[in-house]
C-alpha cells in the first residue's frame, strides 16, 4: 500500500500516531490504541478509512458480548422451530444451513473483494477471555464454520484497529501481536488546532480564554473525571451558541463554576468539589 496516514483536514494527527498508524500497516499487526475517552481512538479508524480510501467495517464491543459474535451465529433456535413446520412454511429453508448462520463482522471484512479497515472498538469492555479468543483468527486471518464445514479466509488482510480506555489489564499473548500507540491528552496548541478544525472562525480571543479555563479544570486536584476532548469541543459549541465572548467566561475565582458547566462537568462529586473549593477561597480573603 503506498498511501499513508498523515492525518486530514478533519482530524489532527499528531506525528507520533502518524508513525503509529504507518507502521501497523506495514507491519500487518492490529493497532492496539488506549487513551482516555474522549481522545478522537475511535474516529481514528473513521480517518484512516477515509485517508486510505478504504471501506470501514466499525464492530462495537459490549460488555455482553463474545468472540464468536465477531465470527458467525449460528441461530439453532430458529432451526428447531422451522423444522417443525411443514413444506410452504419456512420447513424447506431447515435443509440449508447457511439459512440461520449470521456473519459477523470480522467475515464481513475477510470476504470483502476490497482491503478494509476493521474497528474493534472499545475491547476491555467486554470479558478478559475476548482478545485470547480472537489470537488465532487474527494472526491466520482464517476461522472454520463447524456447521458448513467450510474455512473462511480473508481475500485481503484487513487494516485492524483495536481501541480501549484501559478499564481492565488486556492478556499479554494479545498485546505481544499488537503494534501499541497510546494517545496522550493534547496539549494546548494541539488541542487549540482541534477545536478551529471544528470551530474554523472561533475568535483568538474566546480560544485562549476558554483553553486555559478548560485546563485550570483538568488539572484541579480530586477531580473524578477530567473533561475530555469532546467535552471542551461540546463546551464551545455552546459558548458560541450563546455569543459569549472573553469577558463573559470571567470567575470569582480560578475554582469557581465555568458557565455552562454541565458541558465539562459530568458528575456531581466534581461540582460540589468546585462549589467547596470558590466558597472556601471567598471565606479567605
Amino acid at each position: 500500500m503506498t498511501a499513508r496516514f498523515e492525518g486530514s483536514a478533519t482530524y489532527v494527527a499528531t506525528a507520533d500516531l502518524a508513525v503509529a498508524v504507518n507502521a501497523a500497516v506495514t507491519l500487518q499487526r492490529p493497532l492496539l490504541v488506549k487513551g482516555e475517552p474522549g481522545t478522537g481512538k475511535t474516529e481514528l479508524a473513521r480517518q484512516v478509512a477515509q485517508a486510505l480510501n478504504l471501506r470501514l467495517i466499525e464492530w462495537h464491543v459490549k460488555s455482553t458480548t463474545k468472540a464468536q459474535q465477531g465470527l458467525y451465529e449460528y441461530d439453532a433456535v430458529s432451526r428447531l422451530r422451522d423444522s417443525q413446520l411443514g413444506p410452504g412454511l419456512g420447513g424447506e429453508r431447515v435443509s440449508d444451513v447457511t439459512n440461520y448462520i449470521r456473519k459477523g463482522k470480522l467475515w464481513q471484512a475477510f470476504e470483502s473483494p476490497g482491503r478494509v479497515v476493521l474497528l474493534i472498538d472499545e475491547v476491555d469492555k467486554a470479558d478478559i477471555e475476548f482478545p485470547n479468543d480472537l489470537l488465532q483468527e487474527l494472526d491466520r486471518m482464517e476461522f472454520h464454520v463447524y456447521e458448513t464445514g467450510e474455512t473462511i479466509r480473508a481475500q485481503h488482510r484487513p487494516v485492524v484497529i483495536i481501541t480501549s480506555n484501559n478499564e481492565k489489564d488486556l492478556p499479554d499473548a494479545f498485546l505481544r501481536r499488537c503494534f501499541f500507540h497510546f494517545i496522550r491528552f493534547p496539549d494546548a496548541e494541539t488541542l487549540a488546532a482541534i477545536v478551529k478544525v471544528h470551530f474554523p472562525d472561533i475568535k483568538d480571543a474566546l480560544l485562549g480564554t476558554a483553553l486555559t479555563q478548560f485546563f485550570e479544570i483538568r488539572e484541579t486536584a480530586g477531580l473524578k473525571k477530567k473533561p475530555s476532548t469532546s467535552e471542551v469541543l461540546d463546551w464551545l459549541k455552546l459558548l458560541l451558541a450563546e455569543d459569549l465572548g472573553p469577558e463573559d467566561l470571567r470567575r470569582e475565582g480560578k475554582h469557581s463554576l465555568p458557565k455552562l458547566h454541565g458541558a465539562l462537568l459530568k458528575n456531581e462529586q466534581d461540582v460540589h468539589l468546585f462549589e467547596q473549593l470558590a466558597f472556601m477561597a471567598r471565606s479567605q480573603r
